[in-house]
């Protein structure tokens, strides 16, 4: 990774790409964007769109549409990228469809001679990341799944909320898959450094512990009900794209949900499954095993395993 110059390849410029890139020149995120998509007069539309607005934003950024060579000196290649599923098509057939695409991308940016970080957002995020893992061959640290970063948003958002604190004061992770089986480790959920649990026994009924799940099923259940309102979600993973983008490019070290290879945490390994990470310039440095419940350790285990049975149902 070059220090001197932050440069980003997007290879899909669908909604969550482009929400992503507007949000990356909104927070001068990186020096260079570069807009990769099949249809290549869409990806311009959308680098000049971008470039337009340039004069309002705090970016000095240069925004174009690119090609796979383009790739060779990229710091971070994110792959928004893939195929929409058919009405009565089996998981099964979407996995495989989707990995024909991902192996249409993947080896021209490697082909390309990229050597920097992958970044996967394309659901089901946990399987197409562990998929690009196989087919790039890159040390495993170097590939990362958006996770359950925007379901650990989520779930701070609501909990704020709920307790009418600044969000950004909770601490509490989303972990396992991105779906159905994710959970929240309740007994790890924080305010400031006050566990939740203490807070809701202390309140003298104003909050109630029993409510932790329902606001769990929320977190779960949120992208069903945004799209069953606007059809679509793409703001908020944009959003956590870009905030994972910051923590790579300028070495953070920060600790976020990303999906990333387990490699015997709580007894699980090569598994692909969100889980609170160090994330840095190397990609993910190392992963944090917090001290959850038996019962938790259970439910990650049962969530991985979900994944896990999933990737078997991949043909490539």
């Amino acid at each position: 990774m070059n220090p001197q110059s932050r440069k980003v390849v997007l290879i899909g410029t669908g909604m969550v790409g482009m929400s992503y890139a507007y949000a990356l020149l909104n927070q001068s995120a990186c020096d260079e964007l570069l807009l990769i998509d099949i249809d290549e007069a869409r990806a311009k539309g959308e680098a000049m769109d971008l470039n337009h607005g340039l004069a309002f934003s705090p970016s000095h950024m240069r925004i174009a549409a690119g090609h796979y060579e383009d790739c060779a000196d990229a710091d971070v290649v994110v792959i928004s990228a893939g195929v929409a599923q058919k009405p009565g098509e089996s998981r099964p057939a979407l996995l495989s469809r989707n990995a024909a695409v991902f192996g249409s991308i993947v080896e021209p940016v490697l082909r390309s001679g990229f050597s920097g970080l992958f970044l996967v957002a394309t659901n089901p995020v946990d399987v197409m990341t562990r998929l690009t893992l196989a087919l790039s061959g890159f040390a495993p640290g170097r590939v990362i799944g958006t996770g359950t970063a925007l379901d650990t948003a989520r779930l701070r958002y609501l909990l704020g909320q709920y307790f009418s604190v600044d969000p950004r004061n909770v601490h509490a992770y989303v972990m396992g898959e991105h779906g159905d089986s994710e959970f929240v480790p309740w007994s790890q959920a924080m305010l400031a450094t006050k566990p939740v649990s203490t807070v809701c026994a202390e309140s003298g009924g104003r909050y109630k512990y029993e409510d932790m799940e329902g606001i769990a099923v929320q977190v779960r259940d949120a992208a069903q009900e945004i799209i069953k309102a606007k059809k679509a979600t793409y703001y908020g993973i944009g959003m956590a794209m870009a905030r994972i983008t910051k923590a790579l490019l300028g070495d953070e070290n920060s600790v976020l949900t990303v999906s990333t290879m387990l490699r015997g945490s709580y007894g699980v390994r090569d598994v692909f499954a969100g889980i609170p990470s160090v994330v840095g310039r190397a990609g993910v440095r190392e992963t944090l095993a917090l001290p959850i419940t038996p019962e938790e350790e259970e439910r990650f285990r049962r969530s991985c395993q979900v994944l896990d049975e999933c990737w078997k149902e991949i043909s490539f």
